[in-house]
């Protein structure tokens, strides 16, 4: 029998010193619990992704300095640590195999992802061979992420008589990433006859957040461990190839799933960018409903301000709702009203507007304060503002520029409407209480900047908008293909021109939290001056 434990650890980008300490604090929890071989995410010691980090060569020769450290920690075990290595003028993303306090061998990682968030070619140079080892009486092999996702890398393993694979990871959530993984790694088990050991990373990093869920498959390609979500933890498993390990499943809920994403991104983002409080512009709306939540339960309510901001346009039920709502979240708030400020505007403005009607330059001047009053909160306090908009809306273009488009983080930028309501009842579950108030969730949608105004003025209804977006933005289907789905043309068309026609509005959205297969940004990179539509 041997431990084998994979340390599942939030690595900061850039934080050799903080990473390194982080590292050898899991090596000596391990050492203490008689860890024989240790295993670390892929790039644990430098961050992922560390992107053009990697073009500075100070860089790259202190995260070999640092390796030194790691190196001369481990004492009677043996241990796995992702680094970045460097031969002449190439680097390699590589893997340090550790034991007896010398640097065994190091392993480069061959299969180098160059899609959607991964830019890896950008940096790397590829490995040229597969590495084997033995080590205790056991042979096993080393993989880093997308090494095990392709079938010819597996072939090279096969037949080799391995009792395990070691992978080290730093593999980004989505929704319903866990099963496109399992699938990835019961494969991997079943082709080489051999035990997977799969480590990932955990933590968020700008807009990506990484979910952890290490997990341990069985030589038949069963499940039979698995790591915490979205935490740090340390798996410790005791491997004997004579053992028959019972299988384990893992229920998804998809709205804790998505919290759960969020919540990490958003503490991670205001945790390792030194923020103490974030402020919310709440409308009494569900998007900066959920937000203002969302913000409470993960900062805690002491570091979270709201703005409530209304304007004459706004029903004194949304008003009451806005209020309710920081009131049961016990969050600070105030309230400013911008009715005075619209009609200074306007009265400025008038003799250049006179002899034109009220139509969207009205509206998003009251968008257009909001955002001004809520960086001027930022700018005085030091806040770092939360944005509201979600997917469907920043996908239509149906928000403003420089108006409720302002904002340091989106939270939600990758949250189709749908979803937003789901997780709405799904805080409301957690609170145990209707923490946000069953008014505000059961009133149509309105961005309120004129009378009688409804979202469906002006877009499709969410539940058809949503499926349209899903199939175009993150499935690239032609306007054909999804007319042929049962869509009407004329609809398709409309949506689709939206999309396409506010790709400029999206370049300068904030930086948000991904959760969907495509989100805008690194997923998705179309040119802004684009003549190819449908």
């Amino acid at each position: 029998m041997i431990k084998i434990a994979l340390a599942q650890i939030n690595s900061n980008v850039g934080g050799l010193k903080e990473n390194t300490d982080k590292i050898i604090s899991f090596i000596r929890k391990s050492q203490k619990q008689g860890v024989a071989l240790l295993v670390f995410p892929e790039l644990s010691l430098v961050g992922y992704p560390p992107e053009d980090l990697l073009l500075k060569k100070h860089f790259i020769s202190k995260n070999k300095q640092f390796l030194k450290s790691i190196t001369a920690s481990c004492i009677d075990i043996a241990v796995l640590v992702g680094y970045v290595d460097k031969k002449k003028d190439k680097i390699y993303n590589s893997c340090a195999f550790i034991s007896d306090q010398q640097i065994q061998d190091t392993y480069h990682k061959i299969v180098l992802p160059n899609y959607g968030v991964f830019d890896e070619k950008r940096y790397f140079t590829p490995g040229d061979s597969i590495r084997i080892y033995e080590f205790n009486g056991y042979k096993f092999a080393v993989s880093i992420c997308a090494d095990i996702w392709e079938n010819k890398m597996l072939r090279l393993l096969k037949d080799k008589g391995l009792d395990f694979i070691l992978n080290m990871s730093a593999s980004p959530f989505y929704l319903g990433k866990v099963s496109v993984r399992e699938k990835i790694l019961s494969n991997a088990a079943k082709i080489t006859k051999s035990f997977v050991f799969y480590c990932n990373l955990v933590g968020g990093q700008d807009e990506v957040v990484f979910d952890g869920t290490s997990k341990i498959f069985s030589s038949k390609g069963k499940l039979v461990a698995c790591a915490k979500r979205f935490k740090e933890d340390l798996l410790i498993f005791k491997f004997d190839k004579k053992n028959n390990y019972l299988s384990k499943k893992n229920k998804v809920i998809k709205e804790e799933e998505a919290f759960s994403a969020l919540r990490l991104g958003l503490f991670d983002y205001v945790e390792k960018n030194k923020f103490k409080k974030v402020i919310v512009g709440v409308s009494g709306g569900i998007d900066s409903a959920v937000v203002a939540a969302l913000a409470a339960i993960t900062l805690g309510k002491d570091n979270v301000c709201a703005l409530i901001m209304p304007s004459v346009y706004n029903s004194k039920a949304t008003f009451r709702d806005a209020e309710k709502l920081c009131v049961n979240l016990g969050i600070e708030y105030h309230i400013v009203r911008i009715d005075n400020l619209l009609q200074t505007y306007i009265k400025e403005l008038g003799s250049y507007f006179n002899k034109n009607k009220n139509d969207k330059t009205e509206e998003n001047l009251q968008a257009r304060i909001r955002g001004n009053i809520l960086m001027a909160f930022s700018n005085k306090f030091g806040y770092l503002v939360l944005n509201t908009g979600n997917k469907s809306e920043v996908s239509c273009g149906y928000c403003t520029l420089y108006g409720d488009m302002v904002g340091g983080f989106g939270v939600l930028k990758d949250v189709p409407k749908l979803l937003v309501y789901k997780l709405s009842h799904y805080i409301n579950r957690l609170m145990g209480k209707k923490t946000i108030p069953s008014s505000l969730i059961r009133r149509p949608p309105s961005a309120e900047l004129k009378p009688n105004q409804k979202d469906s003025d002006s877009l499709p209804p969410y539940n058809i908008l949503d499926e349209i977006l899903k199939l175009y933005v993150e499935e690239d289907k032609s306007m054909d293909s999804i007319v042929k789905l049962g869509y009407k043309k004329v609809l398709v068309k409309k949506v689709i021109k939206l999309v396409d026609s506010n790709e400029y509005k999206r370049r300068q959205a904030p930086v948000g939290i991904k959760i969907t297969p495509k989100a805008f940004g690194k997923d998705r990179r179309m040119p802004i001056t684009n003549k190819f539509s449908q």
